[in-house]
């Protein structure tokens, strides 16, 4: 059963973009490497056709995947979302209550994690603590580390 993940309409359009460019650019590409190949000659003995199949391969593969990802992707509408709890979309400003350091981050789907932005995963352990938490509540975090305890200070829609 394929999983369903959700997205905004930029994560889900940068999607769609990578699959068009696999479709229309790197398809092209490879069958025409495939063809200068074959127009060599012999290939039994031809290393640059088989290398050029299984880059086909390979990206074929990718295209099947990302087709079933899009397919079961679910887009969020973003006006809808609760700020009185923390869920996906939400930007939520925490305390770490063992260093007193600030940070905000916004939650969002597994594949649109981008810690440098600061959006992390719902599915991270940060996340999955977060999740369903108001503002002035404590989330218990467990990491490798140990168990870490995070104040919710403030929650606003991203």
């Amino acid at each position: 059963m394929s999983k369903i993940n959700y997205y905004t309409e930029s994560g889900l359009q940068k999607l769609k973009d990578e699959l068009q460019d696999m479709e229309r650019v790197q398809r092209p590409l490879i069958s025409a490497q495939i063809g200068e190949a074959i127009d060599k000659g012999d290939l039994s003995e031809n290393a640059e056709y088989d290398a050029a199949k299984e880059a086909q391969g390979i990206l074929e593969m990718k295209i099947a995947k990302l087709k079933e990802i899009i397919s079961n992707a679910r887009l969020i509408d973003e006006s809808t979302l609760d700020t009185s709890k923390a869920l996906i979309l939400s930007t939520v400003k925490i305390k770490n209550l063992s260093n007193n350091a600030e940070v905000t981050y916004t939650l969002v789907a597994e594949n649109e994690a981008d810690l440098k932005a600061k959006k992390i995963s719902v599915d991270s352990p940060i996340g999955k603590g977060l999740l369903g938490k108001s503002v002035g509540d404590i989330a218990d975090v467990e990491t490798p580390r140990g168990i870490l305890q995070f104040e919710i200070l403030e929650i606003t829609r991203s």
